[in-house]
């Protein structure tokens, strides 16, 4: 009765030593851990520490929003391109040709026999809307409406647009990650928030220039600078990135910035002048290469985001499918530029919602309001424990302090962010574990209060307690695990550290303290359990 195996006891030092190992970058910070890894494999040193959020250690906060609009247009340009595809597979030239419309476009074909012929084949451009959750959503993505007097009009249907916004926004989270934080060392929060905004929340970033400089969309293309006498229909006025001069290319997009491998910085060997060393993959270099073979002495019109970064002359033929982008860049524009096409374009552009920069200082004071919350916390527990259980309630504290380590630990292995409703989360764990005691404590004085022994009495107290305690952790633990699924930011972190330490605290209730209570008892062997 009121045995621990030895097997059970090893898992829970166990449980115990590794807590605290984990702990310790948190406790003593890197340095120390720095200091550790002089005299010690590095294998040996844990290296991960409980980072702090925006509204601990200061930091920048965006709020970006999708163009509808802008990919709307987009989607308008796709669809009257396939349109114009399946009139030219048909044979069919409409009066007036494909005018394109807010939310899609119309055509006019007054031949009826021909309009027969063509309606069936545009219908097959309606395809159902798929949604990476729902699947087929038993929706089409057109709404194909022939209005008559030989008029047919082909319009996005709101799915459509909606699912389209969505995998963008989802899309560019990704892009965006990889641009603010391609060493993985800033550990940014990007979150959606509604259909098409995103919140970005870098903590530890000293101006939100930085962050919106790599919002950008980064679309990069490679096109040749018009010819004299070239059609009006085939070229296009482009201003330079220095605003000084423009240039006229060709509609023609000679390499497209998707097909590019790498991009990083560099210096140029004839003057050392920053720059982007770039290469393609298989299909961009035999792109490249042809392009660059068949206009040699041409200028070649290197563009981002619509604008000419640069138009040098091609004097020879690039056929290894690499070379540079110089444009007159600092070393800081250079690293940024080789980010932005190393990440990719973006599906859709974004517009500034909200913009909040937090200073260290209020980060500090944060900081300093919750250690103070904490420590009252921690101090009326422990005079209230003490108080009503003298002994026992000594042991519950130490518990507690393993808790507390045990948390910190499973934060640091995973990776979580320490922010002010985390703390709220942790301080609302430190009073269910005292509670959890409570419950056991209480039924070890009722069990003796009915007459058992000492030892009955405590196993009994912590047996039958058990059911009571799972109950209200269990129903608790669902509530935060919601909370972290539907939940955004601050909500996050408040369910992140609550649902921790509700599975620390029925560890170390019904294992570490059943240990230490079991050991004492062995020691005294008491009579009454003093409670």
């Amino acid at each position: 009765m009121f045995k621990q195996s030895t097997f059970k006891n090893v898992l829970i030092a166990l449980t115990l030593f590794l807590g605290t190992y984990f702990t310790l970058p948190t406790l003593l910070g890197q340095e120390a851990m720095k200091r550790m890894a002089t005299f010690l494999p590095a294998f040996l040193v844990p290296q991960n520490a409980v980072k702090l959020g925006l509204d601990l250690q200061g930091g920048v906060h965006v709020m970006v929003e999708a163009d509808r609009a802008g990919l709307a247009r987009d989607l308008v340009k796709q669809l009257q391109e396939d349109v114009r595809r399946v009139l030219r597979t048909e044979r069919v030239a409409p009066t007036g040709g494909i005018v394109a419309q807010t939310r899609g476009v119309s055509l006019r074909i007054p031949d009826a026999a021909q309009r027969a012929k063509v309606l069936p084949k545009l219908r097959e451009l309606a395809t159902p809307v798929t949604s990476a959750i729902l699947g087929n959503t038993g929706q089409l993505s057109l709404e194909i409406v022939d209005l008559g007097d030989g008029l047919i009009q082909l319009a996005l249907t709101d799915a459509e647009l909606n699912e389209r916004i969505k995998r963008a926004v989802e899309q560019s989270s990704d892009i965006f990650r990889k641009r603010i934080d391609p060493t993985g060392n800033k550990e940014p929060s990007i979150q959606r928030q509604g259909l098409d905004r995103i919140v970005i929340q870098v903590p530890g970033a000293k101006s939100s220039k930085e962050i919106l400089e790599v919002l950008k969309p980064g679309k990069l293309e490679f096109r040749m600078v018009a010819e004299p006498g070239a059609p009006a229909s085939e070229i296009e006025v482009m201003e330079a990135t220095d605003g000084q001069r423009s240039y006229t290319v060709e509609r023609r997009v000679m390499v497209h910035g998707e097909d590019l491998v790498s991009a990083d910085p560099g210096f140029s060997q004839q003057g050392g002048e920053p720059v982007v060393n770039f290469r393609f993959n298989v299909k961009g270099s035999q792109a490249f290469a042809k392009a660059t073979t068949e206009n040699v002495g041409k200028l070649f019109a290197i563009i981002l985001d619509h604008k000419v970064i640069s138009a040098p002359v091609i004097n020879t033929p690039i056929t290894q499918g690499q070379g540079y982008i110089s444009g007159r860049f600092t070393v800081e524009g250079a690293n940024q530029l080789a980010v932005l096409l190393r990440s990719g374009a973006l599906p859709a552009s974004f517009s500034l919602v909200e913009e909040r920069t937090v200073g260290p200082g209020l980060g500090n004071d944060s900081i300093a309001a919750a250690s103070l919350a904490s420590a009252v916390s921690a101090v009326a527990i422990v005079i209230f424990t003490l108080a009503t259980y003298g002994l026992l309630g000594l042991i519950a504290i130490v518990a507690l302090v393993a808790n507390l380590l045990l948390i910190f630990a499973s934060m640091s292995l995973l990776g979580s962010t320490l922010t002010l409703p985390g703390i709220a989360g942790i301080v609302l764990t430190m009073a269910m574990a005292v509670d959890s005691n409570v419950l056991i404590y209480e039924r070890i004085r009722e069990e003796q209060h009915a007459g058992r022994s000492a030892i009955s009495a405590l196993d009994s107290g912590f047996t039958r307690a058990l059911a009571t305690i799972l109950d209200a952790n269990i129903t608790t633990f669902l509530a935060g695990a919601i909370l972290f699924l539907v939940g955004t930011g601050a909500v996050k972190g408040f369910a992140v550290t609550l649902c921790i330490g509700i599975v620390t605290t029925i560890f170390t209730a019904f294992t570490l303290t059943r240990v230490i209570v079991a050991a004492w008892y062995r020691w005294f062997k008491p009579k009454v359990v003093p409670l």
